[in-house]
Protein backbone atom coordinates (compact mmCIF):
# COMPACT_ATOMS: atom_id res chain seq x y z
CA UNK A 1 0.00 0.00 0.00
CA UNK A 2 1.08 3.43 -1.09
CA UNK A 3 0.21 7.02 0.88
CA UNK A 4 0.73 10.38 -0.52
CA UNK A 5 3.18 11.59 2.23
CA UNK A 6 3.03 15.49 2.31
CA UNK A 7 6.32 15.56 4.40
CA UNK A 8 8.07 13.98 1.26
CA UNK A 9 5.91 15.39 -1.45
CA UNK A 10 6.04 11.51 -2.98
CA UNK A 11 4.28 8.51 -2.28
CA UNK A 12 5.52 6.08 -0.19
CA UNK A 13 5.11 2.17 0.84
CA UNK A 14 2.79 2.45 3.98
CA UNK A 15 4.86 0.18 6.55
CA UNK A 16 3.15 0.90 10.13
CA UNK A 17 5.77 1.54 13.00
CA UNK A 18 4.92 -1.89 14.78
CA UNK A 19 3.65 -4.87 12.53
CA UNK A 20 -0.53 -5.16 12.04
CA UNK A 21 -1.24 -2.27 14.22
CA UNK A 22 -1.63 1.23 13.26
CA UNK A 23 -1.60 4.57 15.05
CA UNK A 24 -3.68 7.32 13.60
CA UNK A 25 -4.34 11.02 14.46
CA UNK A 26 -6.92 12.96 12.24
CA UNK A 27 -7.83 16.88 13.23
CA UNK A 28 -11.48 17.51 14.49
CA UNK A 29 -13.76 20.09 14.75
CA UNK A 30 -13.71 23.18 16.81
CA UNK A 31 -17.45 22.72 18.18
CA UNK A 32 -18.99 26.05 18.35
CA UNK A 33 -21.54 25.27 15.72
CA UNK A 34 -22.92 22.56 13.31
CA UNK A 35 -20.04 21.96 11.05
CA UNK A 36 -19.59 22.59 7.17
CA UNK A 37 -19.66 20.13 4.12
CA UNK A 38 -15.62 21.36 3.62
CA UNK A 39 -15.19 19.65 7.10
CA UNK A 40 -16.84 16.59 6.07
CA UNK A 41 -14.60 15.93 3.31
CA UNK A 42 -11.49 14.78 5.97
CA UNK A 43 -13.80 13.29 8.30
CA UNK A 44 -15.19 10.66 5.58
CA UNK A 45 -11.96 10.32 3.49
CA UNK A 46 -9.99 9.65 6.53
CA UNK A 47 -12.73 7.23 8.20
CA UNK A 48 -12.54 5.43 4.63
CA UNK A 49 -8.70 4.84 5.28
CA UNK A 50 -9.12 3.64 8.62
CA UNK A 51 -12.06 1.18 7.06
CA UNK A 52 -9.80 0.01 4.88
CA UNK A 53 -6.57 -0.63 6.86
CA UNK A 54 -9.09 -2.51 9.05
CA UNK A 55 -9.79 -4.57 6.31
CA UNK A 56 -6.50 -5.16 5.22
CA UNK A 57 -6.32 -6.73 8.72
CA UNK A 58 -4.39 -4.16 10.77
CA UNK A 59 -5.87 -2.91 14.59
CA UNK A 60 -6.09 0.88 13.88
CA UNK A 61 -5.88 3.06 17.39
CA UNK A 62 -7.82 6.16 15.78
CA UNK A 63 -7.79 9.46 17.63
CA UNK A 64 -9.81 12.49 16.39
CA UNK A 65 -10.13 15.50 19.24
CA UNK A 66 -12.54 17.68 19.90
CA UNK A 67 -11.50 21.66 20.45
CA UNK A 68 -13.84 22.62 23.02
CA UNK A 69 -12.26 25.75 24.16
CA UNK A 70 -11.13 28.44 21.53
CA UNK A 71 -12.36 32.08 20.87
CA UNK A 72 -15.14 31.17 18.51
CA UNK A 73 -16.70 28.62 21.02
CA UNK A 74 -16.15 32.01 23.91
CA UNK A 75 -17.81 34.37 21.56
CA UNK A 76 -20.68 31.92 21.25
CA UNK A 77 -21.40 31.27 24.37
CA UNK A 78 -21.51 34.89 25.16
CA UNK A 79 -23.44 35.56 22.88
CA UNK A 80 -26.05 33.32 24.04
CA UNK A 81 -25.08 33.66 27.56
CA UNK A 82 -24.16 30.73 28.86
CA UNK A 83 -20.84 28.71 29.21
CA UNK A 84 -18.11 27.55 26.96
CA UNK A 85 -18.57 23.84 28.08
CA UNK A 86 -22.53 24.37 27.32
CA UNK A 87 -21.53 25.22 23.54
CA UNK A 88 -19.15 22.86 23.05
CA UNK A 89 -20.98 19.75 25.02
CA UNK A 90 -24.18 21.05 22.51
CA UNK A 91 -22.10 20.73 19.55
CA UNK A 92 -20.31 17.61 20.03
CA UNK A 93 -23.91 15.92 20.24
CA UNK A 94 -24.92 17.47 16.86
CA UNK A 95 -21.46 16.48 15.59
CA UNK A 96 -22.22 12.69 15.93
CA UNK A 97 -25.78 13.55 14.58
CA UNK A 98 -24.10 14.83 11.25
CA UNK A 99 -21.22 12.32 11.82
CA UNK A 100 -23.86 9.30 11.67
CA UNK A 101 -25.64 10.64 8.78
CA UNK A 102 -22.54 10.30 7.23
CA UNK A 103 -21.51 7.14 7.60
CA UNK A 104 -18.36 8.05 9.71
CA UNK A 105 -17.17 5.51 12.51
CA UNK A 106 -17.10 6.66 15.62
CA UNK A 107 -12.91 6.71 16.53
CA UNK A 108 -11.54 4.73 18.91
CA UNK A 109 -11.04 7.89 21.50
CA UNK A 110 -12.77 11.51 20.82
CA UNK A 111 -11.09 13.45 23.52
CA UNK A 112 -11.90 17.07 24.45
CA UNK A 113 -9.29 19.53 24.94
CA UNK A 114 -10.64 20.56 28.55
CA UNK A 115 -9.96 16.95 29.66
CA UNK A 116 -6.43 17.57 28.91
CA UNK A 117 -5.39 20.43 30.62
CA UNK A 118 -2.76 19.09 33.04
CA UNK A 119 -0.74 17.29 30.17
CA UNK A 120 -0.64 20.64 27.95
CA UNK A 121 0.72 22.70 31.00
CA UNK A 122 3.38 19.75 31.63
CA UNK A 123 4.22 19.30 27.30
CA UNK A 124 4.91 23.05 27.83
CA UNK A 125 6.77 23.10 31.11
CA UNK A 126 8.83 20.59 28.88
CA UNK A 127 9.25 23.09 25.60
CA UNK A 128 10.46 26.20 28.47
CA UNK A 129 12.82 24.02 30.14
CA UNK A 130 14.28 23.00 27.04
CA UNK A 131 14.97 26.47 26.06
CA UNK A 132 12.07 26.35 23.20
CA UNK A 133 9.59 28.53 25.25
CA UNK A 134 9.25 31.68 26.56
CA UNK A 135 6.80 33.34 28.87
CA UNK A 136 5.69 37.26 28.48
CA UNK A 137 2.77 38.92 30.78
CA UNK A 138 1.33 35.02 31.35
CA UNK A 139 1.33 33.90 27.60
CA UNK A 140 3.71 31.33 26.18
CA UNK A 141 5.53 31.63 23.26
CA UNK A 142 7.45 28.88 21.01
CA UNK A 143 10.82 30.04 19.56
CA UNK A 144 10.28 28.89 15.70
CA UNK A 145 13.90 30.05 15.34
CA UNK A 146 15.26 27.72 18.07
CA UNK A 147 13.72 24.33 15.82
CA UNK A 148 15.94 24.17 13.09
CA UNK A 149 13.65 22.17 10.94
CA UNK A 150 10.79 24.33 11.24
CA UNK A 151 9.12 24.80 7.82
CA UNK A 152 9.99 21.56 6.71
CA UNK A 153 6.33 20.23 5.68
CA UNK A 154 4.99 23.31 3.79
CA UNK A 155 8.50 23.04 1.99
CA UNK A 156 9.56 26.95 3.21
CA UNK A 157 12.28 28.16 5.38
CA UNK A 158 11.97 30.91 7.68
CA UNK A 159 12.72 33.53 6.34
CA UNK A 160 10.07 32.95 3.00
CA UNK A 161 7.58 32.40 5.98
CA UNK A 162 8.05 35.73 7.57
CA UNK A 163 8.65 37.54 4.27
CA UNK A 164 5.42 35.97 3.05
CA UNK A 165 3.20 36.31 6.13
CA UNK A 166 0.62 38.59 7.09
CA UNK A 167 1.27 38.34 10.75
CA UNK A 168 -1.01 39.83 13.24
CA UNK A 169 1.23 42.52 14.80
CA UNK A 170 2.38 41.33 18.49
CA UNK A 171 4.95 43.60 20.28
CA UNK A 172 5.26 40.21 22.63
CA UNK A 173 6.79 37.76 20.19
CA UNK A 174 10.43 37.88 19.69
CA UNK A 175 9.99 36.77 16.39
CA UNK A 176 6.69 37.40 13.88
CA UNK A 177 5.94 33.67 13.02
CA UNK A 178 6.45 32.96 16.96
CA UNK A 179 2.98 30.96 18.33
CA UNK A 180 0.88 31.47 21.22
CA UNK A 181 1.12 27.80 23.84
CA UNK A 182 -0.86 29.39 26.43
CA UNK A 183 -2.35 32.55 26.79
CA UNK A 184 -3.47 34.49 29.93
CA UNK A 185 -7.05 34.84 30.78
CA UNK A 186 -9.06 37.61 29.38
CA UNK A 187 -11.78 38.72 31.41
CA UNK A 188 -15.45 36.96 30.29
CA UNK A 189 -13.02 33.68 29.33
CA UNK A 190 -12.74 30.54 30.91
CA UNK A 191 -9.03 29.99 32.51
CA UNK A 192 -7.17 27.49 34.37
CA UNK A 193 -4.43 27.84 36.79
CA UNK A 194 -0.48 27.56 35.41
CA UNK A 195 2.76 27.84 36.30
CA UNK A 196 2.54 31.12 34.31
CA UNK A 197 -0.77 32.46 35.83
CA UNK A 198 -4.19 31.95 34.71
CA UNK A 199 -5.07 31.39 31.23
CA UNK A 200 -5.70 28.41 28.38
CA UNK A 201 -3.89 26.80 25.71
CA UNK A 202 -3.79 27.97 22.00
CA UNK A 203 -4.47 26.21 19.59
CA UNK A 204 -1.98 24.57 18.14
CA UNK A 205 -0.48 22.30 21.49
CA UNK A 206 -3.54 20.62 21.63
CA UNK A 207 -3.30 18.01 18.70
CA UNK A 208 0.34 17.48 19.82
CA UNK A 209 -0.66 16.43 23.39
CA UNK A 210 -3.27 14.56 22.59
CA UNK A 211 -1.75 12.60 20.02
CA UNK A 212 0.94 12.37 22.71
CA UNK A 213 -1.52 10.92 25.41
CA UNK A 214 -3.43 8.45 23.06
CA UNK A 215 -0.97 7.58 21.04
CA UNK A 216 2.92 8.11 22.12
CA UNK A 217 5.64 10.05 20.49
CA UNK A 218 5.55 8.56 17.40
CA UNK A 219 2.51 8.27 15.50
CA UNK A 220 1.94 6.71 12.07
CA UNK A 221 -0.43 9.23 10.42
CA UNK A 222 -1.52 12.08 11.13
CA UNK A 223 -4.52 13.74 8.68
CA UNK A 224 -6.36 16.78 8.21
CA UNK A 225 -7.81 19.48 5.22
CA UNK A 226 -5.20 20.95 3.34
CA UNK A 227 -5.44 23.89 4.96
CA UNK A 228 -3.87 23.19 8.18
CA UNK A 229 -0.85 22.36 6.41
CA UNK A 230 0.69 25.21 7.64
CA UNK A 231 0.56 26.94 10.08
CA UNK A 232 -1.17 24.16 12.40
CA UNK A 233 0.57 21.20 11.31
CA UNK A 234 3.57 22.49 10.73
CA UNK A 235 3.25 23.66 14.26
CA UNK A 236 2.25 20.56 15.65
CA UNK A 237 5.34 19.23 14.41
CA UNK A 238 7.89 22.10 15.60
CA UNK A 239 6.41 21.84 19.37
CA UNK A 240 6.18 17.83 19.52
CA UNK A 241 9.75 17.19 18.19
CA UNK A 242 10.94 20.09 19.98
CA UNK A 243 9.95 18.27 23.42
CA UNK A 244 10.75 14.80 22.87
CA UNK A 245 13.41 14.44 19.95
CA UNK A 246 11.64 11.66 18.10
CA UNK A 247 9.93 12.12 14.53
CA UNK A 248 6.61 13.16 15.29
CA UNK A 249 4.50 11.84 12.52
CA UNK A 250 5.68 9.45 10.13
CA UNK A 251 2.83 9.72 7.18
CA UNK A 252 1.16 13.01 6.57
CA UNK A 253 -2.01 12.98 4.45
CA UNK A 254 -4.22 16.40 3.59
CA UNK A 255 -7.12 16.52 1.15
CA UNK A 256 -7.96 18.85 -1.22
CA UNK A 257 -10.65 21.88 -1.57
CA UNK A 258 -13.87 21.97 -2.16
CA UNK A 259 -15.06 24.69 -3.99
CA UNK A 260 -19.43 25.26 -3.98
CA UNK A 261 -20.84 26.06 -7.98
CA UNK A 262 -17.00 26.73 -8.88
CA UNK A 263 -16.41 29.51 -6.10
CA UNK A 264 -14.47 29.04 -2.88
CA UNK A 265 -16.86 28.48 0.42
CA UNK A 266 -17.34 31.91 2.05
CA UNK A 267 -20.18 33.34 4.40
CA UNK A 268 -19.67 36.68 2.86
CA UNK A 269 -20.72 34.88 -0.97
CA UNK A 270 -23.75 33.14 0.32
CA UNK A 271 -22.29 29.88 -0.44
CA UNK A 272 -21.04 28.74 3.00
CA UNK A 273 -23.40 25.24 3.43
CA UNK A 274 -23.57 23.25 6.96
CA UNK A 275 -23.68 19.26 6.48
CA UNK A 276 -27.21 19.96 8.90
CA UNK A 277 -28.40 22.25 5.89
CA UNK A 278 -27.70 19.77 3.20
CA UNK A 279 -29.30 16.64 5.05
CA UNK A 280 -32.62 18.88 4.51
CA UNK A 281 -32.42 18.07 1.45
CA UNK A 282 -30.05 15.41 0.41
CA UNK A 283 -29.72 12.01 2.19
CA UNK A 284 -26.11 12.10 3.53
CA UNK A 285 -24.99 8.61 1.98
CA UNK A 286 -25.52 11.02 -0.91
CA UNK A 287 -22.84 13.37 0.59
CA UNK A 288 -20.63 10.62 1.33
CA UNK A 289 -20.91 8.59 -2.02
CA UNK A 290 -19.90 12.73 -3.90
CA UNK A 291 -16.91 12.67 -1.84
CA UNK A 292 -16.01 9.20 -2.30
CA UNK A 293 -16.34 9.80 -6.09
CA UNK A 294 -13.09 12.18 -6.64
CA UNK A 295 -9.74 11.53 -5.33
CA UNK A 296 -9.10 12.66 -1.92
CA UNK A 297 -6.34 14.87 -3.04
CA UNK A 298 -8.02 16.64 -5.89
CA UNK A 299 -10.29 19.77 -5.13
CA UNK A 300 -13.98 19.02 -6.11
CA UNK A 301 -17.01 21.14 -7.05
CA UNK A 302 -19.89 21.00 -4.69
CA UNK A 303 -23.12 21.48 -5.82
CA UNK A 304 -26.79 20.34 -5.88
CA UNK A 305 -26.55 19.18 -9.46
CA UNK A 306 -23.30 17.09 -8.27
CA UNK A 307 -25.35 15.30 -5.64
CA UNK A 308 -28.18 14.91 -7.74
CA UNK A 309 -25.92 13.25 -10.12
CA UNK A 310 -23.90 10.99 -7.35
CA UNK A 311 -27.53 10.05 -5.81
CA UNK A 312 -28.62 8.79 -9.30
CA UNK A 313 -25.36 6.48 -9.21
CA UNK A 314 -25.80 5.12 -5.62
CA UNK A 315 -29.37 4.13 -6.55
CA UNK A 316 -28.26 2.35 -9.41
CA UNK A 317 -25.85 0.48 -6.82
CA UNK A 318 -29.06 -0.02 -4.54
CA UNK A 319 -30.94 -1.01 -7.54
CA UNK A 320 -27.96 -4.12 -7.98
CA UNK A 321 -27.96 -5.08 -4.67
CA UNK A 322 -32.07 -5.58 -4.90
CA UNK A 323 -31.70 -7.66 -7.59
CA UNK A 324 -29.01 -9.88 -5.53
CA UNK A 325 -31.54 -9.86 -2.89
CA UNK A 326 -34.70 -10.64 -4.69
CA UNK A 327 -32.59 -13.36 -6.77
CA UNK A 328 -31.49 -14.89 -3.61
CA UNK A 329 -34.87 -15.43 -2.48
CA UNK A 330 -35.79 -17.15 -5.70
CA UNK A 331 -32.56 -19.81 -7.04
CA UNK A 332 -31.70 -22.56 -6.14
CA UNK A 333 -28.39 -25.05 -6.31
CA UNK A 334 -25.09 -25.42 -6.87
CA UNK A 335 -22.63 -23.98 -9.35
CA UNK A 336 -22.86 -24.77 -12.64
CA UNK A 337 -19.99 -25.73 -14.87
CA UNK A 338 -20.11 -22.53 -17.22
CA UNK A 339 -20.81 -20.36 -14.18
CA UNK A 340 -16.99 -21.37 -12.85
CA UNK A 341 -15.31 -19.34 -15.42
CA UNK A 342 -17.68 -16.14 -14.17
CA UNK A 343 -16.14 -16.53 -10.99
CA UNK A 344 -12.92 -16.39 -11.76
CA UNK A 345 -13.86 -12.90 -13.08
CA UNK A 346 -15.43 -11.77 -9.31
CA UNK A 347 -11.82 -12.59 -8.11
CA UNK A 348 -10.44 -10.07 -10.63
CA UNK A 349 -13.03 -7.50 -9.31
CA UNK A 350 -11.67 -7.79 -5.77
CA UNK A 351 -8.49 -7.80 -6.70
CA UNK A 352 -8.51 -4.29 -8.71
CA UNK A 353 -10.56 -3.27 -5.97
CA UNK A 354 -7.76 -4.09 -3.71
CA UNK A 355 -5.13 -2.52 -5.88
CA UNK A 356 -6.98 1.34 -6.79
CA UNK A 357 -7.61 1.54 -2.41
CA UNK A 358 -3.66 0.50 -1.97
CA UNK A 359 -2.79 3.12 -4.24
CA UNK A 360 -2.81 6.14 -2.53
CA UNK A 361 -6.74 5.60 -1.32
CA UNK A 362 -7.56 5.85 -4.75
CA UNK A 363 -11.65 6.25 -4.05
CA UNK A 364 -12.86 6.84 -7.57
CA UNK A 365 -10.94 4.17 -9.06
CA UNK A 366 -12.42 1.73 -6.83
CA UNK A 367 -15.92 2.95 -7.11
CA UNK A 368 -15.19 2.31 -10.87
CA UNK A 369 -14.60 -1.02 -9.80
CA UNK A 370 -17.75 -1.63 -8.03
CA UNK A 371 -20.06 -0.06 -11.16
CA UNK A 372 -18.05 -2.22 -13.57
CA UNK A 373 -18.76 -5.22 -11.47
CA UNK A 374 -22.72 -3.97 -10.88
CA UNK A 375 -22.62 -4.13 -15.00
CA UNK A 376 -20.63 -7.73 -14.65
CA UNK A 377 -23.61 -9.24 -12.04
CA UNK A 378 -26.66 -7.73 -13.90
CA UNK A 379 -25.30 -9.15 -17.19
CA UNK A 380 -24.68 -12.25 -16.27
CA UNK A 381 -26.75 -13.42 -13.27
CA UNK A 382 -30.38 -14.36 -14.11
CA UNK A 383 -33.52 -16.80 -13.10
CA UNK A 384 -31.08 -19.47 -14.29
CA UNK A 385 -28.27 -18.83 -12.68
CA UNK A 386 -27.50 -21.15 -9.25
CA UNK A 387 -27.47 -20.17 -5.66
CA UNK A 388 -24.04 -20.59 -4.80
CA UNK A 389 -23.67 -17.85 -7.80
CA UNK A 390 -25.42 -15.22 -6.69
CA UNK A 391 -24.49 -15.65 -2.76
CA UNK A 392 -20.97 -15.43 -3.69
CA UNK A 393 -21.70 -12.24 -6.53
CA UNK A 394 -23.45 -10.93 -3.61
CA UNK A 395 -20.88 -11.60 -0.84
CA UNK A 396 -18.69 -9.96 -2.87
CA UNK A 397 -20.98 -6.53 -3.47
CA UNK A 398 -21.28 -6.48 0.10
CA UNK A 399 -17.36 -6.83 0.87
CA UNK A 400 -16.37 -3.80 -1.34
CA UNK A 401 -19.10 -1.61 -0.35
CA UNK A 402 -19.15 -2.70 2.97
CA UNK A 403 -15.37 -0.66 2.97
CA UNK A 404 -16.58 2.24 1.86
CA UNK A 405 -19.74 2.30 3.44
CA UNK A 406 -21.86 2.89 0.70
CA UNK A 407 -25.01 0.82 -0.34
CA UNK A 408 -25.77 -0.46 3.37
CA UNK A 409 -28.65 0.55 4.71
CA UNK A 410 -31.68 -1.22 4.62
CA UNK A 411 -34.31 0.65 2.05
CA UNK A 412 -38.41 0.74 3.18
CA UNK A 413 -39.79 -2.44 1.70
CA UNK A 414 -43.48 -1.78 2.95
CA UNK A 415 -45.86 -0.60 0.34
CA UNK A 416 -49.12 0.60 2.03
CA UNK A 417 -52.18 -1.38 0.59
CA UNK A 418 -53.39 1.03 -2.21
CA UNK A 419 -50.40 0.83 -3.83
CA UNK A 420 -49.86 -3.06 -3.47
CA UNK A 421 -53.16 -3.01 -5.43
CA UNK A 422 -52.56 -1.12 -8.02
CA UNK A 423 -49.46 -2.86 -8.73
CA UNK A 424 -51.82 -6.14 -8.87
CA UNK A 425 -53.86 -4.50 -10.66
CA UNK A 426 -51.60 -3.40 -13.15
CA UNK A 427 -50.19 -7.22 -13.41
CA UNK A 428 -53.85 -8.25 -14.16
CA UNK A 429 -54.69 -5.72 -17.10
CA UNK A 430 -51.27 -6.58 -18.35
CA UNK A 431 -51.66 -10.01 -18.72
CA UNK A 432 -55.22 -9.13 -20.09
CA UNK A 433 -53.69 -7.02 -22.75
CA UNK A 434 -55.32 -3.98 -21.58
CA UNK A 435 -52.30 -1.97 -22.00
CA UNK A 436 -54.00 1.45 -21.79
CA UNK A 437 -55.08 0.84 -18.21
CA UNK A 438 -51.72 -0.98 -17.34
CA UNK A 439 -49.68 2.54 -18.72
CA UNK A 440 -52.01 4.22 -16.63
CA UNK A 441 -51.43 2.79 -13.68
CA UNK A 442 -47.97 3.04 -14.14
CA UNK A 443 -48.10 6.72 -14.25
CA UNK A 444 -50.86 7.32 -11.71
CA UNK A 445 -47.84 5.12 -9.20
CA UNK A 446 -44.74 7.78 -10.62
CA UNK A 447 -47.12 10.30 -9.54
CA UNK A 448 -46.78 8.59 -6.23
CA UNK A 449 -43.01 8.40 -6.41
CA UNK A 450 -43.38 4.74 -7.06
CA UNK A 451 -41.01 3.87 -10.41
CA UNK A 452 -41.80 0.19 -12.17
CA UNK A 453 -39.40 -1.79 -13.98
CA UNK A 454 -40.42 -4.84 -15.42
CA UNK A 455 -37.60 -7.92 -15.16
CA UNK A 456 -37.58 -11.07 -16.05
CA UNK A 457 -37.91 -11.99 -12.23
CA UNK A 458 -41.25 -9.90 -12.32
CA UNK A 459 -42.54 -6.27 -11.42
CA UNK A 460 -39.51 -4.48 -9.06
CA UNK A 461 -40.14 -0.91 -7.88
CA UNK A 462 -38.80 1.46 -6.06
CA UNK A 463 -39.35 4.72 -4.37
CA UNK A 464 -37.85 8.02 -5.80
Amino acid sequence: MKLYNTLTRKKEEFIPLEEGKVKMYVCGPTVYNYFHIGNARPFIIFDTLRRYLEYRGYKVTYVQNFTDVDDKIINKANEEKISADEVASKYIKEYFIDADGLGIKRATIHPRVTDNIKEIIEFVKDLENKGYAYVVDGDVYFDTKKFKDYGKLSKQNLEDLEAGARIEINDKKKNPMDFVLWKSKKEGEPGWNSPWGEGRPGWHIECSVMSRRYLGDTIDIHAGGQDLTFPHHENEIAQSEARSGNQFARYWLHNGYINVNNEKMSKSKGNFFTVRDISKEFDLEVVRFFMLSAHYKNPVNFSDEMLKQAGAGLERLYNTKGKLEFLLEKLSGNLKEEEKNLLDELDKYKQRFIESMDDDINTADAISVIFELARFINSNLNEESSLEFAKRSYDLFVELTNVLNIVNKEKEEALDEEIQNLIDQRTKAKKEKNFALADEIRDRLLDMGIVLEDTRQGTKWRRV
